[in-house]
């Protein structure tokens, strides 16, 4: 189906805005923008200061309990060792009733969270003193030998100072130490260990005991066990401050409940603080995995349709974490209630402020801008020349215009770089900056210096001018004969003919201008530091290449890649070894046949490539007088094929006719050298009419 170009631009034009309204509307757009981000930074100042508040009563909350738990800890291991050191140093017998009792209690006494120092022998008897509260403690022991099955507990009242005892008492209990881990653990012990214990003479207590054997005279006595019920761990936190409605608790390693708030708990009373955030801690621990036991985690999680601060901090007692879980609404209720108000507010002023910025906008921007935005045009299709700089009363856009002038001229000085020409084509036929091309049959010429190597060391940095010169000679030609300047490698100048313009009679252009180039060399008078005629060498060749922007999304190159332009570059490095200044490929003289006088000077085998390929010195242009008598193309043109005919008789004749009329011919001498060894020694079936070059 057709489409109507023009019908498509006034398309486009109808969807287009005017820049009087572009600006208005941009000018609205600025300030609800601004409005917007001013009201989310205030919110994320608010939130990061409501974070970092609940960050800071965590941070409280875990040195506090971290502090106890570390006590506790403590407590539990001084209270053993100084009971074991009276038992080793035989002040303490574990038989003497009274001093035990009195040991016993004195702990108990001495360390607040405490709940039992116990002892078992090995025949299974029993011994503790137990706390009941803060105001009252018991002493019970069970005998396997005297009474089994009957437990006999005396309780003392606590008064300042002092213990009072109260009654006692003998009831039956089903109690057996040899039942417990930590009894049965510490006899085959070496030292004392961590355990959890749940069952307990008086029945069933959350707890955790730090027990060891007792030896004295390395006979093994019994074992004794300091012990801390949960309760005391569950009142501690009772006294912590986790915002309004948050809590913490205390778990271990599966996620088990240790201790949650309860400030009536203790001995007598189990813990029965409140555990409706338990739920959110042991979705943390799951959500934090491993990471979460070893250090500490934060994390935001929802349930009920609202979001809660949870936090993670592994504790000195092994497997615990602290678990602090506090209402974001909490910290961030008063934020939300604000910002609304301030939302609001900025709404209406903003509407307001946009209003009479747009009215404003439209008289004292939109006009110079229009003008601004007519000398872009002329730099985006790269008319550098028609640039001008606009003067206006508002500093930015006389700023803006000047800068625009200024770059024009900055691009300007680009021309020696990146041809202009080239960059208008370009643009002309809307090619993109970025990476692509297509496969085009297009011409490709290398030019270089004859013996550049040497030179260049013998001169040093005093090569630059007379490199200049060259460079300066031969691109005025490129450029006047339709050519595009790929780029300069060193003394190479790599220029191809056919894009971005098409031109049909690329080959005939290429070549004339590398004969243009060579004219132009001669005359130049350009020397070496010998004094010697600067010499060149140019491959050319013809052929379907990629073509177009070759790089990356960073550097581009508008260039040509492809065999065709490995063959030109090759021709010109096979100048050297046929002693000829322009050799060209048989697609180039085959395109260019009827424009362009040519001899074929072998078939050849370049660098990398083992089938022949014809080459043809590049004599001059048919309509030159330079061109003067070709008479010997026709001698060394037959001499040509008789070689190839295995006749090296017949062609040595010919070559000699060709060096007897021209007196100094290269080609001539090397297929005449070539003929007279043949013609000595016959070559085998496998020979071939191809050289081989050896190098690039």
């Amino acid at each position: 189906m057709n489409v109507d170009p023009g019908r498509q631009l006034r398309a486009i034009a109808r969807m287009t805005v005017s820049i009087r309204l572009a600006v208005s509307a941009l000018v609205l757009a600025a300030i609800l923008l601004t409005a917007a981000l001013s009201s989310l930074l205030w919110w994320r100042t608010a939130e990061a200061a409501s974070r970092q508040l609940a960050s800071t009563i965590n941070e409280q909350i875990v040195a506090a309990v971290r502090k106890e738990v570390s006590a506790i800890v403590d407590e539990a291991r001084a209270a053993h060792t100084a009971i074991r050191t009276l038992f080793l140093q035989n002040v303490l017998d574990t038989r003497e009733a009274d001093k035990r009792e009195f040991v016993f209690l004195s702990q108990l006494q001495s360390q607040a969270t405490i709940s039992w120092v116990a002892f078992g022998w090995p025949d299974g008897s029993f011994f503790a003193a137990h706390k009941l509260g803060d105001r009252r403690l018991e002493m019970m022991e069970i005998s396997l030998t005297d009474h089994p099955g009957e437990r006999r507990v005396d309780e003392y009242d606590v008064v300042p100072g002092d213990i009072e005892f109260a009654n006692r008492r003998f009831e039956p209990t089903d109690f057996r130490v040899a039942d417990q881990a930590w009894f049965k653990a510490g006899l085959g012990a070496e030292d004392p260990q961590w355990f959890r214990v749940m069952d307990h003479a008086t029945g069933e207590r959350p707890s955790i005991a730090f027990a060891g054997p007792i030896d004295v005279y390395q006979e093994r006595q019994g074992v004794l066990a300091v012990i801390i019920e949960y309760t005391r761990l569950a009142r501690f936190l009772s006294q912590l401050e986790v915002g309004r409605t948050g809590t913490a608790f205390i778990v271990d390693g599966s996620g088990e409940l240790v201790a949650a708030p309860d400030k009536d708990a203790d001995e007598l009373h189990p813990a029965r603080g409140d555990t409706a955030l338990l739920p959110l801690a042991r979705a943390a621990l799951d959500q934090a995995g491993e990471a979460g036991r070893k250090e500490a985690w934060q994390s935001r999680l929802t349930s009920g349709g609202a979001a809660y601060e949870v936090a993670l901090t592994p504790l000195p007692f092994p497997g615990w974490s602290l678990a602090t879980v506090i209402p974001e609404a909490e910290f961030l209720g008063p934020v939300e209630t604000t910002l609304h108000r301030l939302i609001l507010g900025l709404a209406v002023g903003a509407v307001l402020a946009a209003l009479a910025s747009a009215m404003l906008a439209r008289s004292v921007i939109a006009a110079p801008l229009s003008r601004v935005v007519g000398e872009l045009r002329h730099v985006e299709a790269f008319a550098l020349e028609q640039v001008r700089r606009h003067p206006s009363r508002l500093k930015e856009i006389a700023s803006l215009s000047g800068a625009i002038a200024e770059m024009a001229a900055g691009l300007s000085a680009f021309r020696k770089f990146i041809p202009a020409d080239l960059v208008r084509g370009l643009l002309r036929q809307g090619v993109e900056a970025k990476p692509g091309g297509s496969v085009q049959e297009l011409s490709v010429m290398f030019i270089d210096i004859a013996g550049f190597t040497g030179l260049s060391e013998r001169l040093g940095d005093r090569v630059v001018p007379l490199l200049s010169r060259y460079l300066d000679l031969t691109s005025e030609i490129i450029v006047a004969n339709g050519g595009t300047i790929d780029k300069f490698i060193g003394d190479a100048v790599m220029a191809f003919w056919g894009a971005p313009q098409p031109q049909g009679d690329h080959a005939a252009r290429c070549c004339r201008a590398a004969l243009a180039c060579r004219r132009a060399i001669d005359e130049s008078g350009l020397v070496d530091d010998l004094g010697q005629p600067l010499q060149i060498r140019i491959g050319i060749n013809s052929g379907r290449m990629l073509v177009g922007n070759i790089g990356s999304e960073l550097r581009l190159n508008y260039t040509v890649i492809g065999d065709a332009v490995n063959v030109a570059s090759r021709l010109e490095g096979a100048n050297k070894s046929y002693g000829t200044q322009i050799l060209i490929g048989a697609a180039t003289e085959r395109l260019a046949r009827g424009a362009v006088v040519t001899r074929e000077v072998d078939s050849i085998a370049v660098y990398g490539r083992e089938e022949g390929l014809s080459v043809h010195e590049l004599i001059g242009m048919v309509n030159e007088n330079a061109v003067g008598s070709i008479g010997w193309i026709a001698d060394y043109e037959r001499g040509l094929a008789a070689y190839r005919a295995r006749r090296f008789a017949d062609a040595l004749a010919d070559f000699e006719a060709v060096l007897k009329r021209r007196g100094d011919d290269r080609p001539a001498e090397l297929m005449r050298d070539r003929c007279r060894q043949l013609a000595a020694a016959a070559p085998d079936v496998t020979w071939r009419p191809v050289a081989a070059l050896a190098s690039k």
